[in-house]
């Protein structure tokens, strides 16, 4: 049975990434979510949608990425 393409997929691969930071941008709005993937969200420094922040990468934040991905986008930053 073929795997299908899924963003869960792409989100596991970028979790694999070895970059130092990844840039966080909220997608989708918070509005009638769970009250800890809204706290998640908030914890990565995100308010309203379209804002963007650039988060270390360790287990922590990758825990709260994992919880909340379906309201965010990722994408993996080299800082110098």
């Amino acid at each position: 049975m073929p795997k299908k393409n899924s963003t869960k997929q792409s989100k596991a691969a970028l979790m694999n990434i070895l970059a130092s930071h990844l840039k966080v941008t909220l997608v989708r709005s918070l509005a009638g979510h769970l009250p800890n993937h809204k706290a998640c969200v908030n914890g990565l420094g995100l308010r309203r949608i379209g804002q963007s922040a650039v988060v270390q990468n360790n287990p922590c934040i990758l825990g709260m990425i994992k919880k909340t991905a379906y309201l965010l986008k990722v994408e993996p930053v080299q800082q110098q």
